[in-house]
């Protein structure tokens, strides 16, 4: 495996630390990366998304969806269960896990749902008004503020 070395990106960058981060992390990753439980993301319109893990056995007091540190943590904890169960197979497996998903700048949860054995997290995108293209009107003759600063959102269509 190779190991590539950001520093020259860190003295020549400022304020993409996070994505040098996120790329060094994907590029270190152990090959042997946890797969259960397994999960789905899908893009569900231009700017929403929806991750759907199965946690079959799971009940939904049971999971715990929290944002912090601009990465979402999806957990699971199964109660310990009362009496003892003599399985004869046991292909259900309800270990306790954690899956950590990186979210993007500007991107935020909208809602979960939990429905036969899936549970669904909705994302959405939302660009904030100062990060959208603007066009802004030219005058005749000398500028003046009031004029520069009347700037009319540019509507963008994605082909």
């Amino acid at each position: 495996m190779r190991n590539f070395d950001f520093a020259p990106l860190y003295r020549a960058t400022v304020g993409f630390d996070r994505v040098a981060d996120l790329v060094d992390r994907a590029l270190s990753a152990d090959v042997a990366q946890p797969t259960y439980p397994p999960y789905n993301i899908e893009k569900t319109e231009e700017n929403a998304y929806r991750i759907s893990i199965a946690v079959a056995g799971f009940a939904p007091d049971e999971l715990n969806v929290e944002v912090k540190e601009g990465a979402l943590f999806v957990t699971a904890r199964k109660a310990p269960e009362e009496g003892t169960r003599n399985f004869l197979h046991r292909g259900i497996a309800t270990r306790a896990f954690e899956r950590r998903f990186a979210l993007a700048d500007h991107v935020r949860v909208t809602g979960a749902s939990h429905e036969h054995g899936m549970l669904h997290i909705d994302l959405l995108r939302e660009t904030p008004e100062a990060l959208k293209p603007r066009r802004i009107e030219i005058g005749r003759g000398a500028a003046t503020p009031a004029q520069v600063v009347d700037a009319k959102p540019v509507e963008t269509s994605v082909i």
